[in-house]
Parts: structure tokens; C-alpha cells; sequence
């Protein structure tokens, strides 16, 4: 069956592209598979290389008739080692290790991309390197060099990461290239942006300036991997327009048994704020090589949806796993199974959402609750921005939600969103054909049968900018 389609999880895939899924035909195969949202890590790759994955996306969903969103996932200030004489480096237990500014032919003499990370380094400062596999503890600073010591051993790699958890950083959110890399995005429409390593609202409100100021209405994802972002959390929700769990470096950054506390919180905050929130890292990460999840990965995926979220990401699985198509297709069938499990009364929002009229707020969740009592097929929501549709998604129905638009960047945009399936339609101004024309849709592609009814939320025109039309509509 064609996408959108009311079998699709309501919960959302993000997917990022890499060497194994980067053909037009990787693409459209993952489209089909479940994908709503293609993300580009700008810390792998080049411009051309970028530009080019773009063109590709746009060429898939135009195969696949379905309007994937792109996420741009800035680098930020992410420190990684230079490159090591040894290659890989194995680092025992006890074992000096020092960071030095300049490239030396000493196996166990290591520099960093981070020009000023020797002078921010104090002894008894903890180093983690390689997602934290590899553990240092500072001993002693001159002008040119720190030595440390390996309290946890491992083999690190060139160019893999550095964590300083608890070290006071001066380096920006936003980078020269990340400033670069901002203002290419919105030249070229890119639908969402996430900012790594946020801090602070400020470095929030940093980017949304930038990119307003080159015209461009993307959103802005916050992705919480520092201890100092969740000091700043409410905050930092409130100014962004999305989230995102980054597992990986905020697992190095605190404690990893406080992690999945640490998730809870952040999604319990986005609910409350009524903002999408994404999951990501290692959700199906056997699958980098295996056909199957573990257990555990497949338990990883439905508690996050049990929790909240909008969205779950794969990273490795897709852009360099032997099974990217399989990995999406697994994910789907979690996200699924869950959902026919999950509770509807404990999951009900009914704050007022600050992006759409009062009156549009009430009248969607109003909208919601009949379509529960009445038992409908199907809610349609009519949007120029997507807002009303960011805000029936909250409600999380189980109710199949399409939200029509004549707004391909809307469409796009509205693939975040929880329960929410985008639909491309001309006729929001005229209500009668937009309801033939929703009604001929619904016929095509589920059960409709003659008494069923429909729920259609949508203006008059006698409120400005206010949702304030809810129509139920009985199948003939």
C-alpha cells in the first residue's frame, strides 16, 4: 500500500543516510520500509557529498510519492583525537598517556582537534575517549602538554571522539562550519536542524536567528548530550522546537546508569511542553551486522514509545549496517506491536499550545474526544503550517490522524509528528471538496464502510487564523 498509509506506525523513523542506503533505490526501498525522516551528519562527508544526498532524497520521495522530511544534524563543538602514530592504540590500564599540541613520531603522545583543550584541562579531570571505552585521568599540565593516565583500558582509533565530563568548556555550540552549514541548509529548504552539544537556550535562540535571518522556517532540534543541557532543560525545551535523547555522548557525559532516568525526564518535560522529541542511539544497534535485534534493543525501542516519544533514530543501522531496509522494517514492527498495547487515558494532554488560536487548541482536542466517543475511522486536520496537527498529535490518539496541507514543506515537516499522516491537498478552502476529496482517499486506502464516520477539523474563515470548524461526516 502507497504512503501515507494508516497501517504506517504513528511513531516516527528517522533514519540516517550513509554509504550503505545513499542510491536513489536505498532511499525509496527505506521510504517504503517506514522511513518518515532522512538525517545528514554533517560531521561525516563533504559539501558536494551533502548536495548530493539532498537531490537524492527529494528524487526518492518524488518515486515514492511520499513527502520524507531531512534533518541536518550539525557537528558542533565535538572534540576527536588527531592522528595516532599507532593506529589503532592500545591503551592499558595504568598506561601514561599525554595530549600534546603538536604531532609527534611518540606512539603514546596524542593531539586533539580542540586547539585549546590543553589549557582547559586540569589534573584529576576525566578523559573519555571512544564513546567512553577508554577512560583517563589528568595528572599534570604544562603550557604544551597534558599527562594523563589510562584508569580504564581499551584500543582507540584516530579521529574518535574525546569527552570531558564535569570540564567547563569555552568552546560555542555553533562553529565556523556550523554557522556555514546553517545558512546552506536554509538556502536549500532543509526541513529540520538539530544543534549538537546545546548548553544553553541561548545557543537555541543563536541558530533560530541565524536561520531566520536567511529566511529559512526550519526547525530547530536541541540535542541534550551535555550535563550542563539538563541543568537548562526546561529552558532549553521551551526555545527549541524539538528534542533530541542524544544516548551516545550524554552516556559518556554522566553517569550511564543515569541515563535512561535521564531520557525519561527529558521526555516527560517535551510532553509537557508539547514539543516532538526523538530517541536515538544504538535503538537496533546488532543490526549493524545481525538480521535480528536483541532482546534487549527490541524492549530499548517500545519503552521509549511507552515513555513518549514522537520518533526513534537509527544511525549506524541505516548509514553503514549490512541491513539498513531490514533495520527500518524491524523498527516499524516494535513500533507497531507497542502501540496496539498502549494505554489512552494516562497519555492525555489538554494544555493550550502557544503555536496555534486558542480557539484551534480547543476545538482539535474537542475534535479528539469526539472521534474516541464516537468511535470514528479517521480524523482529518486541515493546515497551511502544521501547527494544529503538532497539537493533535499530543493528544495521542489511536485514531489514524492525516493532516492535509497544499504545503510540500509542511508535509515534510509534519512527518515528526506522533500519529500524524501527511496528505497533499488543494481544496482547504473549499470545504465541501476537501471533504469529497479526503472521503475518496479514505475509501481507497482503509475500510471505510457506509455509516462509518470521520472526523474533519478546519476553518470558516469568520475567525482569523482559527481552526474553528469540527465536522463529523458519516460515510454514505
Amino acid at each position: 500500500m502507497p504512503r501515507p498509509s494508516l497501517d504506517d506506525a504513528r511513531t516516527k523513523i528517522v533514519a540516517t543516510v550513509g554509504p550503505a542506503c545513499e542510491s536513489v533505490h536505498q532511499l525509496e526501498e527505506l521510504i517504503e520500509a517506514g522511513v518518515d525522516v532522512f538525517r545528514i551528519n554533517t560531521a561525516h562527508g563533504n559539501r558536494e557529498q551533502h548536495e548530493i544526498i539532498v537531490r537524492r532524497i527529494r528524487e526518492a520521495a518524488t518515486i515514492a510519492g511520499f513527502p520524507v522530511g531531512i534533518l541536518l544534524d550539525l557537528a558542533g563543538p565535538k572534540i576527536r583525537l588527531g592522528q595516532l602514530h599507532h593506529d589503532p592504540l592500545i591503551c592499558e590500564e595504568g598506561m601514561k598517556l599525554t595530549f600534546v599540541t603538536e604531532t609527534t613520531d611518540q606512539p603514546r603522545e596524542v593531539t586533539s582537534t580542540y586547539e585549546r583543550l590543553i589549557g582547559e584541562l586540569q589534573p584529576g579531570d576525566r578523559v573519555m575517549l571512544a564513546d567512553g571505552t577508554v577512560s583517563l585521568r589528568v595528572e599534570q599540565v604544562q603550557a604544551d602538554r597534558a599527562e594523563c593516565v589510562v584508569t580504564v583500558g581499551g584500543s582507540v582509533r584516530s579521529r574518535q571522539g574525546i569527552n570531558l565530563p564535569g570540564v567547563q568548556l569555552s568552546v560555542p555550540a555553533l562553529l565556523e562550519r556550523d554557522v556555514d552549514n546553517a545558512i546552506w541548509a536554509a538556502r536549500n529548504e532543509i526541513d529540520f536542524i538539530s544543534l549538537s552539544f546545546v548548553r544553553s537556550p541561548d545557543d537555541v535562540r543563536q541558530l533560530k536567528g541565524l536561520l531566520h535571518s536567511h529566511g529559512s522556517n526550519a526547525l530547530v532540534i536541541a540535542k541534550i548530550e551535555k550535563p550542563e543541557a539538563l541543568e537548562h532543560l526546561e529552558d532549553i525545551v521551551e526555545n527549541a522546537d524539538g528534542i533530541m535523547v542524544a544516548r551516545g555522548d550524554l552516556g559518556v557525559e554522566i553517569d550511564v546508569a543515569k541515563t535512561p532516568v535521564a531520557q525519561k525526564r527529558i521526555i516527560r518535560v517535551c510532553r509537557e511542553k508539547m514539543k516532538p522529541v526523538i530517541v536515538a542511539t544504538q535503538m537496533l544497534e546488532s543490526m549493524h551486522t545481525s538480521t535480528r535485534p536483541t532482546r534487549a534493543e527490541a524492549s530499548d525501542v517500545a519503552n521509549a514509545i511507552l515513555d513518549g516519544a514522537d520518533a526513534c533514530m537509527l544511525s549506524g543501522e541505516t548509514a553503514i549496517g549490512d541491513h539498513p531496509a531490514l533495520a527500518v522494517t524491524m523498527m516499524s514492527r516494535i513500533m507497531k506491536c507497542t502501540e496496539q498495547e498502549m494505554m489512552r487515558g494516562p497519555n492525555r494532554n489538554h494544555q493550550i499550545s502557544y503555536r496555534v488560536h486558542p480557539i484551534t487548541s480547543a476545538v482539535t482536542q474537542a475534535a479528539t474526544h469526539v472521534a474516541e466517543t464516537i468511535e470514528a475511522k479517521l480524523i482529518v486536520i486541515a493546515t497551511r503550517s502544521g501547527n494544529t496537527a503538532w497539537v493533535n498529535s499530543q493528544s495521542r490518539s489511536l485514531i489514524p490522524t492525516v493532516g492535509a496541507s497544499e504545503s510540500q514543506a509542511t508535509l515534510r515537516r509534519m512527518n515528526l509528528l506522533w500519529g500524524i499522516k501527511p496528505l497533499a491537498s488543494e481544496h482547504l478552502e473549499d470545504t465541501s471538496r476537501f471533504i469529497d476529496q479526503m472521503c475518496r482517499w479514505g475509501h481507497e486506502h482503509t475500510d471505510l464502510r457506509q455509516n462509518d464516520h470521520i472526523v474533519f477539523v478546519t476553518g470558516t474563515g469568520v475567525v482569523d487564523k482559527a481552526h474553528n470548524l469540527m465536522v463529523v461526516h458519516t460515510v454514505e
